[in-house]
C-alpha cells in the first residue's frame, strides 16, 4: 500500500497538483537569516540615525541656504545661483580657495616627503634608543593641541622670536622680519606650521607600512646589486601605496579645511594673504551676517575636497589593479 500524505493523496499526486512537501530545514535557515538581518539592522540604526541627523541633514540645509540671501534673522530672499557666481567673480571670495590650494604643498607634500625620508632613516636604526627618541620627538606635534601649537609658532616667528634671533646670530639679520605679518611670507609661515603638525602622523603611518615589508625582498634586491637608494625606489616605495594614499588623503583634507591654526596665528591677515575658505565662512556667517554666501562657500569647499581627493584615490587604486 503506497504512503499517503495528510490529505490522503500520494506524494506524486501532490507534486502534480503544484504542491511541494514542507521543508523544515529551509524554514529554519530562513528564520535564522531574518534574525541575523534584524540584529545587524538594530546595530546600524543608531549610527545611521546620528549620521543622518548630524551630517546629511545639515548638508541639505546648507545647500538650501546657499540659494538664498539671508542675514540669519529676517526673511530670506531667493537668489538662485547668484551666491555661487559671486564666488567666481569676487576676488575676496575666490582668493581663499587659491590660498587653500597653495597650502596643499605645505600641509601634504612636504610632510609626506619628509616622513618618507625620516621613516627610512629610523628604520635603519629601529632597535636603537636613537630611533625611539626620533619617533617620539617627531610625533609630539600630534598630541599638542592645535591652538597651543599656533600660539607657540606665533611667538617663534615674531619679530623678536627664536627664528629671527637665530638669523641674527649667524649674520643674516638683514632678512629678519615678522614672518607671519609680512604679505610675502605669511602664507608660507602658516604652511610651515601645518607641515610641522602633519609630519608626525605621516611618519607613524609610513613606519607601520615599512614594518610589514618582507625582509626577503630587500635581501633579493641586495643580491641583485641594489644599493640603499635603489632599494628604496624599487622595494620600499611600491610597498607603501596604501599608507601613502592615507597620508595624502588626510593631509590634503587638512589643507583645504584648515581653520584653527590660521585663526590663532594670523586670523587671515595681513590683509587677506592667509585667508582660507574655513575662516572666510566663519567671518561671513557670524560677522558679516551673510549666511547664504557662507553656505555657498561651504558647499564649494566640500566639492573642492571631493574633486581633489577622489581622483587621488582612483590613481592609487588604479596602480594597484
Amino acid at each position: 500500500m503506497p504512503d499517503l500524505t495528510l490529505s490522503g493523496r500520494p506524494p506524486e499526486a501532490g507534486a502534480r497538483a503544484g504542491l511541494s512537501p514542507a521543508r523544515p530545514g529551509r524554514r529554519r535557515g530562513s528564520l535564522a537569516r531574518h534574525r541575523r538581518s534584524a540584529a545587524a539592522l538594530a546595530l546600524v540604526l543608531p549610527a545611521a540615525f546620528f549620521y543622518g541627523a548630524f551630517v546629511l541633514r545639515p548638508l541639505i540645509i546648507t545647500v538650501q541656504y546657499s540659494l538664498y540671501e539671508w542675514n540669519g534673522v529676517t526673511e530670506s530672499t531667493w537668489v538662485g545661483a547668484a551666491n555661487y557666481v559671486r564666488l567666481l567673480q569676487d576676488p575676496e571670495m575666490f582668493g581663499p580657495i587659491l590660498n587653500a590650494l597653495q597650502l596643499i604643498v605645505y600641509f601634504s607634500f612636504v610632510p609626506v616627503t619628509l616622513g618618507l625620508v625620516a621613516a627610512a632613516i629610523i628604520r635603519k636604526f629601529a632597535t636603537s634608543r636613537l630611533a625611539v627618541v626620533g619617533r617620539t620627538v617627531l610625533f609630539l606635534p600630534q598630541v599638542i593641541p592645535l591652538v597651543a601649537a599656533g600660539i607657540m609658532w606665533t611667538w617663534i616667528m615674531a619679530t623678536d622670536g627664536v627664528v629671527n634671533q637665530f638669523l641674527r646670530l649667524i649674520g643674516l639679520g638683514s632678512i629678519t622680519r615678522a614672518w607671519l605679518g609680512d604679505f610675502s611670507t605669511a602664507l608660507s609661515g602658516v604652511g610651515v606650521i601645518g607641515a610641522w603638525v602633519s609630519l608626525g602622523l605621516c611618519l607613524v603611518l609610513l613606519l607601520a607600512g615599512m614594518s610589514k615589508i618582507d625582509p626577503a625582498l630587500y635581501e633579493a634586491a641586495r643580491l641583485d646589486g641594489a644599493g640603499p637608494i635603489r632599494e628604496f625606489w624599487s622595494v620600499t616605495l611600491p610597498s607603501l601605496r596604501q599608507e601613502l594614499a592615507v597620508c595624502l588623503t588626510v593631509t590634503v583634507i587638512a589643507a583645504l579645511a584648515s581653520f584653527d591654526i590660521i585663526y590663532i596665528s594670523t586670523q587671515g591677515g595681513p590683509g587677506n594673504s592667509t585667508m582660507v575658505p574655513g575662516l572666510e565662512i566663519y567671518y561671513l556667517a557670524f560677522f558679516q551676517r551673510e549666511v547664504g554666501q557662507a553656505s555657498a562657500l561651504a558647499v564649494a569647499l566640500m566639492a573642492l575636497v571631493l574633486i581633489v581627493v577622489i581622483p587621488l584615490q582612483r590613481v592609487i587604486r588604479g596602480r594597484e589593479q
